[in-house]
């Protein structure tokens, strides 16, 4: 969606220079923190990576992690260091992690999963699922995504749901109401 007010070739130097941005965050994150981050990973500038134990965080190819979400690499009340112990705060390539979600440390997330925004992650979760709520569950699994967590629709779903639909026989479907509209009157048109 581009605003009225900005020309084409305004617009698009922006989006350029967003994604400049998002590239050098990315690159910085791994120079001098040590996150282990494929190169094409997006990382919002106002999610919160745990800087006390950066080696510990590691995200693979083509994830998207959105604003005001918080990734863990340690936990100072269970003295738990991704790091030290040979585990880390994993994310798996194809992955969405949405707004105010939080990653506790230690957590693997499979490849090509979806978290909810506002979710919390305290267990593992296994590849092709999505999950959400506090503590996050999986609401549906065997799912899809395109580069960046976008959601590829299950067309089976809704065509399987009209089949079945037209197979029963019409004494097994429903009964149709009519609906009468009544005038302000009382009377039926």
């Amino acid at each position: 969606m581009k605003p009225r007010f900005v020309s084409q070739r305004a617009f698009l130097w922006i989006i350029h220079l967003r994604h400049s941005l998002l590239w050098a965050y990315n690159w910085y994150l791994r120079r001098f923190y040590g996150m282990q981050l494929a190169p094409d990973v997006r990382i919002s500038l106002k999610a919160r990576m745990d800087k006390t134990n950066p080696g510990g965080i590691r995200i693979d190819e083509q994830t998207l992690v959105a604003f005001d979400s918080i990734i863990l690499s340690h936990d100072f009340a269970t003295q738990r260091h991704s790091g030290k112990y040979g585990e880390t705060t994993h994310i798996g390539a194809r992955c969405f992690i949405g707004c105010g979600s939080i990653i506790m440390p230690g957590i693997r997330i499979g490849d090509e999963c979806i978290v909810a925004a506002g979710s919390v992650v305290t267990r593992d979760v296994p590849a092709h699922s999505i999950v959400a709520g506090n503590p996050a569950k999986v609401i549906r699994s065997g799912i899809r995504t395109l580069p960046f967590g976008r959601l590829i629709p299950d067309e089976n779903r809704n065509t399987g749901a009209m089949e079945k639909e037209e197979q029963q026989t019409p004494h097994e479907q429903a009964p149709r109401q009519e609906c009468r509209v009544i005038n302000p009157a009382g009377t039926a048109p």
